[in-house]
């Protein structure tokens, strides 16, 4: 039997932590009461404000926060490569027959490769509410890898990446035989040796980066152009 030690990551489960941490309940209740008063009408979808459910509803600083964690994107559901399961269409349908309206605008959160490939890594469908508010609808597929955020550090920003490049040059110097390099090692030829290892990896990071488009998290997660 397959043993878990640690549990993936649903990120539904994250975006509430998210809120919960920026505002308290009373605070959220009044944000979202705010919203419903101040929205024009005609510029977002027609929802009934009693008949949704609080706990759907999340800020787009609240989106861009987990997707810049996961290193997830948030875009149209027009880029979305997948389908939409018979189970998301059922929710969209049901929604709009309580709420006597159509719904349009449909967003999708999820990992960059769904958005080019056909997978099911923990979609989430939203409407947008307006006032840069968004109304989850559905989720689906498979919860993401539990270690997902802690791959993703990295390339957060450049330090986070720097960060990294000279952990494992540390690392790379520390099993490397000095010897190799002179007869009598000592701390010089350590922080040469270091310094030339942090090079090369910089180097290789780099190139890997530009050569294949790479960029920040920050720059991709609403971004339809970048590539993940």
């Amino acid at each position: 039997m397959k043993i878990n030690i640690l549990p993936r990551t649903n990120i539904k489960v994250a975006l509430d932590k998210t809120r919960a941490s920026e505002l308290s309940e009373e605070d959220q209740e009044n944000a979202l009461k705010s919203l419903f008063q101040s929205f024009e009408i005609g510029t977002t979808n027609s929802f009934k404000f009693n008949l949704l459910d609080r706990n759907k509803i999340y800020h787009v600083e609240q989106i861009k926060k987990v997707s810049i964690n996961y290193r997830l994107r948030f875009l149209g559901i027009k880029y979305f490569k997948n389908k939409l399961p018979e189970s998301a269409h059922q929710d969209i349908q049901y929604l709009e027959a309580i709420h006597e309206t159509h719904l349009s605008g449909f967003m999708i959160m999820a990992p960059s490769s769904l958005f080019r490939l056909k997978k099911s890594d923990d979609p989430l469908l939203f409407a947008p509410l307006g006032n840069e508010y968004y109304y989850l609808i559905h989720k689906w597929g498979n919860d993401l890898h539990p270690l997902r955020a802690l791959m993703m550090w990295p390339f957060k920003n450049i330090w986070n990446l720097l960060g990294l490049v000279l952990l494992i040059s540390f690392v790379a110097t520390g099993i490397m035989p000095m010897t190799l390099f002179t007869k009598h090692p000592n701390q010089t030829t350590y922080w040469m040796l270091l310094f030339f290892n942090f090079k090369a990896i910089a180097s290789i990071v780099l190139f890997y980066g530009f050569a294949l488009g790479k960029n920040f998290n920050p720059a991709i997660w609403n971004n339809k152009y970048n590539k993940a």
